[in-house]
């Protein structure tokens, strides 16, 4: 599985035969590629213009694209915003609370990201096929899709190191730019250009498979919860700066203390471990369909403990995104 930005083929078509002999090299004997875009195809076209787009299948004939679109930061933000304020929803009305979690599609955007990660899992592990993933800039939509297909596919990802290693090269040392991802809140009265739950989305994601395996997997609920808290705030340099360039800059290493050396001390670790956890070598396959997709209480709703309709309620929202 590789990961890249967008090609830049621009309007007239432009190649790079050192791309299509680098990726056509990674293809197994008799086997085909696969393609993943987290744009859609309207985008995809759209991007051309700009100097960016797609490969082409006559340059890439062993290659198969797929568009599985997933939404771009600035949507993703109005979703967390939205949800927010859904979740403080202070009314007790459950038709103003149905109407405002579905109006966020938060649950949607989780289960298209699970979908584009299933099947470039599915690719891997059913055909043994190559895949390449890519989205505009592949430090966003591509680092969800890939990080997760590992989850489903390598049991090591699944444990407390394993996971922490995932993060360290899928986000960190790839370039999630958490510097302007996570400069603020979802409370904030600003709204930052780059700002959006990137990060949040994928640990939501990971919990929706914990919550369905929750024996596959050595850190429990509190673990994520705890990354997700120092990707905003922390006392850390771990998930400072925008990228591994900016780290080096800031010095980060020296000044700072490692996020990962303060939870792995045994004493902090016991915290994070999951007692139900039985090493498990198989492929898991995460289930999208709305009923099996929950609200993350353990996020969302930490301050505000569900009313007496919230079950009813997710109940209701499972019927209007099944009927939907």
């Amino acid at each position: 599985m590789m990961r890249s930005s967008q090609p830049l083929t621009g309007t007239n078509g432009r190649r790079c035969k050192e791309d299509e002999k680098l990726i056509n090299a990674t293809l197994r004997p008799g086997k085909r590629g696969y393609i993943i875009d987290t744009r859609s195809l309207n985008v995809a076209q759209q991007a051309r213009a700009k100097g960016g787009g797609f490969e082409q299948e006559a340059h890439y004939p062993q290659w198969r694209r797929i568009h599985k679109c997933i939404e771009r930061f600035n949507i993703l933000q109005e979703s967390l915003i939205k949800l927010v304020e859904a979740c403080n929803d202070q009314s007790h009305n459950m038709d103003r609370w149905l109407s405002k979690l579905e109006a966020s599609n938060w649950l949607t955007h989780i289960k298209e990201i699970l979908t584009a990660a299933c099947l470039a899992a599915q690719c891997i592990d059913r055909e043994g096929a190559s895949v390449l993933v890519h989205g505009t800039e592949g430090t966003d939509s591509t680092l969800q899709v890939t990080s997760l297909a590992q989850i489903i596919l390598d049991p090591s990802c699944r444990t407390i190191c394993g996971f922490e290693s995932l993060v360290v090269r899928e986000w960190l040392q790839a370039g999630h730019p958490f510097q302007q991802r996570c400069a603020q809140s979802a409370y904030s009265n600003s709204k930052q250009k780059w700002e959006a739950p990137v990060f949040l989305l994928f640990l939501d994601c990971v919990w929706q498979i914990l919550r369905q395996f929750p024996c596959s997997f050595e850190f429990n609920e509190q673990f994520l919860i705890m990354l997700f808290e120092h990707a905003y705030a922390s006392q850390f340099g771990t998930f400072l700066g925008n990228n591994e360039n900016e780290r080096s800059k800031l010095k980060l290493q020296q000044k700072t203390m490692s996020l990962w050396s303060w939870v792995n001390r045994s004493e902090e670790l016991s915290k994070f471990q999951n007692p139900l956890f039985e090493a498990n070598s198989l492929v898991i396959w995460p289930s999208v369909a709305p009923q099996s997709l929950q609200l993350w209480e353990g996020v969302f709703l930490r301050w505000n403990r569900p009313s007496k309709f919230l079950d009813e309620a997710q109940e209701e929202m499972i019927n209007i995104i099944k009927y939907n």
